[in-house]
């Protein structure tokens, strides 16, 4: 390893292998240091802000490229990847001028997604 990489401080990456759940369990262990607690607590933040973006993004106001961005940061951070995707499509289709419609219904899908996993792991659905 170069001098230059060792300087670099790493970050846990997730995992390679497509997971077919909506929320990467493993990332949110390391995030929450292994606290169920702290899990559920982020988890049901997580679902209530997504849903709340989700919705304000849907009407495209001044600040969605903002709203988006949070978004994508905030799924990263408990691992709903495609979530985090998704609001990248869409910060990436603002500033392109590409299909913004079809990238809000696809974050649409992909919050409802996470949404869902989530109300099923909290045992309220």
């Amino acid at each position: 390893m170069t001098p230059e990489m060792e300087r670099l401080n790493w970050m846990p990456s997730p995992s390679l292998v497509p997971d077919d759940t909506a929320i990467d369990m493993q990332h949110l262990g390391r995030m929450t240091l292994g606290e169920p607690a702290l899990e559920i607590e982020v988890l049901a933040l997580f679902a209530a802000q997504s849903c709340d973006l989700a919705l304000r993004l849907a009407s495209m106001p001044p600040d969605a490229a903002v709203l988006a961005h949070t978004l994508k940061g905030s799924a990263r951070a408990i691992g709903a990847f495609r979530v985090a995707d998704a609001a990248l499509g869409l910060e990436a289709a603002m500033k392109s001028g590409g299909d913004v419609t079809r990238a809000v219904v696809q974050l649409q899908k992909a919050v409802e997604e996470a949404r869902l996993e989530i109300d099923r792991m909290l045992n309220r659905s």
